[in-house]
């Protein structure tokens, strides 16, 4: 029986499997089946991995992640506030960053698996690596030198000082949150991930202009990406679209993976990428909160009909969120592998 880690290999290298491989990406449902408030099940590592577990083994569907929520990184850089819902992500309620004054003392940790705040993320990936290793593509999740500034101090504070500088004070909040970058990819690597989404939302002209994006984002990407190098790497732009830079950033970097928009024409992003890399059609996870199971079903299929000719293609979603329907969970899953598995 092929497994999940090589259906995958075998997409990303063009070679014909059973079906093609299919990423869910859940976090706090992990939460619900472990019957955990969210702030006790991100206390603690063994909550996280044996979530995690419990979704893929229900569902059937292709990964595991190591992430808890992307308020983790600021943790890691000195942020001692996060804020928990009840139905949702947690949030920043700590800027790391509140003034110029403040870049000049960010404190890049020395050795990231040793700080604090990455113990209980190192218990969760033994555990993954332990039960999943050979078997399932374990995730994780690193955002880029040019992203991580806007957790750290608020997206308007840096946007303002991206787009307006100074540019001194714009460049080494952009270098330190590099050298953060390559150590954390590094530690994760390390750990056990095989999957490393680049999450790059400055990677895409929905947020920023063409000549910002050419001029700065792309040497940051290169910058990012040129020590540890871009094997497991995939490149996602937080659901920004990406398709107008698909070929830009492969021609800098020749990163593997790209990971579609919901917004991204699937064929039109498979025609970019040419056979080069391997492509991930992704839904619009907020629309299966309303949607019948029937309309995730042919979604779905008219998804799979768009991507699926030529191969190196995958099916994936962006962040489900904690509403979306149990039923309407395994209909997308379900017929994602059913329609998969055709030729």
């Amino acid at each position: 029986m092929t497994t999940a880690l090589e259906r995958l290999f075998l997409t990303a290298q063009g070679i014909p499997t059973d079906r093609i491989p299919v990423f869910c990406n859940m976090l706090e449902q992990g939460a619900i089946e472990l019957g955990l408030p969210l702030k006790e099940y991100y206390s603690k590592g063994e909550y996280v991995a044996e979530g995690q577990l419990r979704l893929q083994k229900k569902y059937g569907h292709d990964n595991v992640w190591g992430l808890f929520y992307v308020g983790k990184e600021a943790e890691l850089l000195g942020c001692r506030n996060i804020i928990y819902a009840s139905d949702g992500p947690p949030n920043v309620g700590d800027m790391v960053v509140r003034t110029l004054d403040d870049i000049e003392k960010l404190k890049v940790p020395d050795d990231i698996t040793s700080h604090p705040a990455f113990a209980e993320i190192k218990i969760c990936m033994d555990i993954l690596r332990r039960e999943c290793a050979g078997r399932i593509p374990i995730c994780a999740y690193v955002t880029s030198s040019m992203t991580l500034p806007a957790i750290l101090m608020g997206m308007e504070k840096w946007l303002d000082l991206l787009m307006n500088g100074p540019a001194e004070a714009r460049d080494l909040m952009l270098e330190k949150c590099n050298q953060f970058f390559r150590k954390e990819i590094r530690a994760y690597r390390e750990a056990g991930a095989n999957v490393l989404v680049y999450a790059n939302a400055f990677g895409s002209l929905d947020i920023i202009p063409e000549r910002f994006f050419r001029e700065l984002s792309l040497p940051w990407i290169r910058r990012d990406l040129e020590e540890g190098g871009v094997e497991g790497v995939v490149y996602y732009c937080g659901g920004a679209r990406m398709n107008p830079v698909i070929d830009q950033v492969y021609q800098a970097t020749g990163i593997g993976t790209f990971y579609l928009s919901p917004l991204d024409d699937i064929a039109t992003g498979k025609g970019i990428i040419n056979g080069r890399a391997l492509c991930g059609g992704v839904i619009n996870d907020i629309e299966l909160i309303d949607w019948t199971p029937e309309q995730v079903r042919m979604e779905v299929k008219r998804m799979l009909q768009a991507g699926m000719p030529g191969g190196k293609f995958f099916f994936g979603t962006i962040l489900m969120p904690m509403s979306v329907p149990e039923q309407n969970i395994h209909a997308m899953i379900d017929a994602a592998i059913e329609f998969g598995a055709e030729s």
